[in-house]
C-alpha cells in the first residue's frame, strides 16, 4: 500500500485514527435527546442495535492504553422533547487503562443496527444483509433504486463546505455526548480530514456491491480494536444527519433523508456483521514487543516485533499500529516480509514532519517497547493460481510490501518472472537496495532496477534516472504481467495510468491506496 509502509497521514480501508461511523465507547449511559439541525428541527434518530450485557476481563499490564467497554448493553436512541447531554452507549464506567483484550464486539451476525420505530424510512436490516457481496452495480440490500443519486447529489453539495460540515459533526457529537471527546486523539484536524475521506469513499462505492462490501467489512473488523459496539452507531448517525441537513440544505429533504437513513442502516449492518464474524476467530488486537530496531537512515527505521499470539496475514497486506506514547492514534504500515516460521513481523517506518506515530517509532522506540496491532487488511496479494509475471513498482518505504511479495513467490517454489522497479528521490533513500539485490542474486526469475528521481550524479550502479512510471515504459512488454504498486499516492496514480497505457487491464493492477485515490477524485 502506498502510505501503509511509513506515512503518518494516510490510510486505506480504515483511516489512521478513528473511523467516521463509530465513536469510541463512553463512560455513562445515554439519556433520551434529539440532535438539533440548522433550523432547529430534529433529524431522524438513527437506530441502535441490541447487544447483551457482558463483562470484559481486566487488561494486562504493560500494554498501551486502550479503550473498551466494561459491559455491553444496548440503548436505542429516541427523540425526546428536551435535549440533554448524554453518552452514546450504555455501559459501566471505564477508564483509558481499563481496556480489555477480550473481544470488543458482541454482535452476532444479523444484529440490527436499526429499529423500525426510529424513523419511517429506516428499513430494518436482516441477517441476509451481512452477506457477501452484492453484484457490482446493484444497490446494497435495505436500500432502494434512486438512493445512490440522492446521496451523491447531497454529497456534492456537502463537499463545498466539507471542513465546516465535519467540524460541525464533531462539535455536535461532543456536545451531545461529551464523554466521547476524551476518547478521540488530542488533535482533531487529521481526524476531520479522515472522516470526510471515508464518507466520500463509502458514497462513491455505494452502488458497487463488491468494493462497497469489502470496504465496509474492513472498517468493521478494524473498528474492533477501538472497543466499538453496535450501540455506538446511533449517536454518530444522528449527528451525521444533522450535519447533512445543515450543510446540504438545497438537496436535503424527506426523500434524501430517507435515502441516507437506509444507506446508513446498510453500512452499519455490514460493519457490525463483519466485526461479529472476525470475533469468532481472532482477538480485537495483538500486543507486540519490539525485538529489533535498525536505523537505516536518519528518517527510516526497520522495526521487527514479536506478537503475543499467532498473527495470520498474507504477504502484501498491512496493519494498523498504536504506540504507547500516543494512545488512540493508529497508523497503517505494510508487512515487510512474508509470514515467517518464527512468527516475527517487520515494518519499514519513515519519520515524517509532525508525524506523531512515525517520529516516535523511528526516534523513540527501542527493543522491549510494546506496540499494539490491529487486524491485517489489504488486497495487494499474489494470486498463486495464476502463472503470470509480477510487475512491481515500489516507491520509498513502499518497497516493504514488494519485498514481502518476492518472498511469497519464492516460498511457493514456482518459477514466475518478477520485475521490481524500486524508486526513491535520491540514491541515499534506496535504503533497502542491498536486500533487494541480494534476493536478485538468489533467484534468477527476479530482476531489480533502482530508479532515482532527483538530479545529480547517480552513485548507485545501474540506477535509472527519472520517475518510476517513465522507467517502466522503457522496458517491457508488460501486457502479460500483473501489476503491483506501493508508494506515495501520486506515484500510485501515475503508476496505474502508466500500466493501463502499457496494456495491463485494471482488474490485474493491485494496490491498497483506494481511499486516497477516491478522496482525490480518481
Amino acid at each position: 500500500m502506498t502510505t501503509m509502509s511509513g506515512s503518518d497521514g494516510a490510510s486505506a480501508g480504515g483511516s489512521g485514527g478513528r473511523g467516521w461511523f463509530t465513536p469510541p465507547p463512553s463512560d455513562a449511559a445515554p439519556a433520551e435527546h434529539t440532535a438539533p439541525t440548522s433550523n432547529g428541527t430534529t433529524p431522524a434518530a438513527t437506530p441502535g442495535a441490541a447487544a447483551p450485557a457482558q463483562q470484559e476481563p481486566p487488561a494486562r499490564q504493560g500494554a498501551p492504553a486502550q479503550q473498551a467497554p466494561a459491559a455491553r448493553q444496548a440503548a436505542p436512541v429516541h427523540q425526546a422533547a428536551a435535549p440533554a447531554p448524554a453518552e452514546a452507549p450504555a455501559h459501566a464506567e471505564i477508564h483509558p487503562a481499563s481496556a480489555s483484550r477480550a473481544d470488543s464486539h458482541p454482535a452476532a451476525a444479523g444484529t440490527h443496527p436499526a429499529t423500525a420505530q426510529t424513523h419511517p424510512a429506516a428499513m430494518q436490516t436482516h441477517p441476509e444483509a451481512a452477506h457477501p457481496h452484492t453484484p457490482a452495480g446493484d444497490v446494497p440490500e435495505g436500500t432502494e433504486p434512486g438512493d445512490t443519486e440522492l446521496i451523491r447529489v447531497s454529497m456534492e453539495e456537502l463537499e463545498r463546505s466539507s471542513d465546516a460540515a465535519t467540524a460541525y459533526f464533531y462539535a455536535l457529537l461532543f456536545v451531545q455526548y461529551p464523554h466521547l471527546r476524551e476518547m478521540f486523539p488530542a488533535a482533531m484536524d487529521g481526524q476531520r480530514d479522515r472522516l470526510f475521506r471515508a464518507l466520500l469513499t463509502a458514497v462513491r462505492l455505494f452502488d458497487d456491491g463488491r468494493l462497497f462490501g469489502d470496504y465496509l467489512a474492513n472498517l468493521g473488523r478494524g473498528h474492533r480494536k477501538y472497543g466499538t459496539l453496535p450501540t455506538h452507531y446511533p449517536a454518530v448517525g444522528e449527528c451525521l444527519m444533522a450535519a447533512l441537513a445543515r450543510y446540504a440544505p438545497h438537496s436535503w429533504g424527506p426523500r434524501t433523508e430517507a435515502a441516507w437513513v437506509r444507506a446508513y442502516t446498510a453500512i452499519s449492518q455490514r460493519m457490525i456483521d463483519a466485526a461479529a464474524e472476525a470475533e469468532r476467530h481472532s482477538p480485537a488486537w495483538w500486543d507486540a514487543e519490539i525485538v529489533s530496531h535498525e536505523r537505516r537512515t536518519p528518517q527510516i527505521a526497520v522495526i521487527t516485533v514479536r506478537p503475543d499470539q499467532p498473527y495470520p496475514f498474507r504477504a502484501g497486506q498491512y496493519t494498523s499500529l498504536e504506540t504507547p506514547w500516543w494512545p488512540r492514534v493508529w497508523r497503517h504500515y505494510s508487512f515487510a516480509s512474508a509470514p515467517r516460521t518464527d512468527g516475527l513481523l517487520t515494518f519499514h517506518v519513515k519519520s515524517v514532519p509532525a508525524g506523531w506515530v512515525s517520529s516516535s517509532l523511528v526516534q523513540r522506540a527501542r527493543p522491549g517497547d510494546v506496540l499494539r496491532l490491529g487486524p491485517p487488511a489489504g488486497s495487494m496479494t499474489v494470486d498463486h493460481r495464476a502463472d503470470s509475471g509480477l510487475l512491481c513498482l515500489g516507491g520509498g518505504t513502499g518497497i516493504a510490501p514488494i519485498k514481502a511479495l518476492v518472498e511469497d513467490v519464492a516460498g511457493r517454489g514456482t518459477v514466475r518472472p518478477v520485475e521490481v522497479f524500486y524508486g526513491a528521490r535520491t540514491d541515499h533513500d534506496l535504503y533497502d537496495l542491498d536486500t533487494m539485490l541480494g534476493l536478485q542474486d538468489r533467484y534468477d526469475w527476479l530482476s531489480v532496477r533502482p530508479v532515482v528521481a532527483a538530479g545529480g550524479a547517480l552513485a548507485v550502479h545501474d540506477a535509472l534516472a527519472g520517475e518510476l512510471p517513465d522507467a517502466v515504459r522503457r522496458y517491457g512488454p508488460w501486457a502479460a504481467y500483473d501489476g503491483y504498486l506501493s508508494g506515495p499516492p501520486g506515484m500510485i496514480r501515475s503508476g496505474v495510468e502508466a500500466l493501463v497505457g502499457l496494456g495491463i487491464p485494471t482488474h490485474r493492477i493491485r494496490h491498497d491506496s483506494l481511499e486516497e485515490l477516491v478522496a482525490q477524485g480518481a
